[in-house]
């Protein structure tokens, strides 16, 4: 084993020994270390690198540790019981601060974005978090297959576990976005605050992942304020980095406007 080799294991051992970390897609802290190594960092500068990174990518955004075995019981005896899981999904969909900040516009949300489309028969929610918990607001026909992909593997196994107690047929996996998206076709592909956070790692990926996801419809979403609550004209800056990345695509894209979200609806002839 070359030194090269045996430093990346030894970055990419450390980050995994890490509690917050140690769920992440191996892929995505392997690439990482190999990145930090390579530009010539030590390797406890490079583990402290990868974490950090991890940290602006995703770790920021989660909230408490996952409770998955009393969070599906619950949903089966609601379930069970025949009861509305809406209040279940938002009382989960809190624990992680991209779906929390979605909750005030939730009852609108998918109303308004999935009002007019074809029938659909499959969903890819890209960069998921807990989004997919949300599937009791989006009116999915039956038989719609929901296809969600993160970088956690226990939250995949939590989704994987919610898809079978809810009724809602699904699958959750493991995916790492910067090395593209999953090679599934959908009806419409979800990529939701997911942009920002990509280009954490890679400034570029905005215009290439767009371009690369296989759906008729992709619906691509902003936020307008920091974790924190700052504006910062936050709304008007992605606006225009959407513009750019938009710009001479074959298109035809729709702009609205939420209280806590910008989200585009492109239909993209594919």
């Amino acid at each position: 084993m070359s030194d090269g080799v045996s430093l990346l294991d030894e970055v990419v051992e450390a980050v995994g020994r890490s509690a917050k970390y140690r769920q992440i897609a191996p892929s995505l802290v392997q690439a990482l270390a190999e990145r930090a190594l390579a530009g010539g960092a030590r390797p406890k500068d490079a583990i402290k690198t990868v974490k950090n990174k991890l940290h602006q990518v995703a770790g920021a955004y989660q909230g408490e540790p996952l409770q998955a075995d009393e969070w599906l019981a619950a949903v089966r005896a609601v379930t069970t019981a025949g009861d509305d899981l809406r209040p279940l999904c938002r009382r989960m969909m809190a624990r992680h601060a991209s779906t929390r900040e979605r909750l005030p516009i939730l009852d609108d949300f998918y109303t308004v974005l999935f009002a007019g489309l074809p029938h659909l028969r499959s969903v890819l929610d890209l960069a998921c978090g807990l989004n997919p918990l949300a599937t009791p607001w989006m009116g999915l026909p039956p038989g719609c297959t929901y296809l969600a992909c993160d970088i956690y593997a226990d939250q995949a196994q939590l989704l994987n576990g919610w898809f079978g107690a809810s009724g809602q047929t699904g699958e959750a996996f493991l995916c790492d976005l910067t090395s593209g998206p999953p090679p599934v076709r959908a009806d419409v592909a979800l990529l939701l605050k997911a942009i920002p956070c990509l280009q954490q790692v890679d400034r570029e990926i905005g215009q290439r992942l767009l371009a690369s996801i296989d759906a008729a419809v992709l619906i691509v979403s902003y936020p307008v304020h920091s974790l924190g609550g700052h504006k910062h004209a936050m709304d008007e800056q992605y606006a225009a980095q959407f513009a750019r990345l938009a710009e001479g695509q074959p298109w035809r894209v729709e702009p609205f406007r939420f209280a806590t979200e910008l989200v585009y609806r492109i239909w993209t002839g594919r």
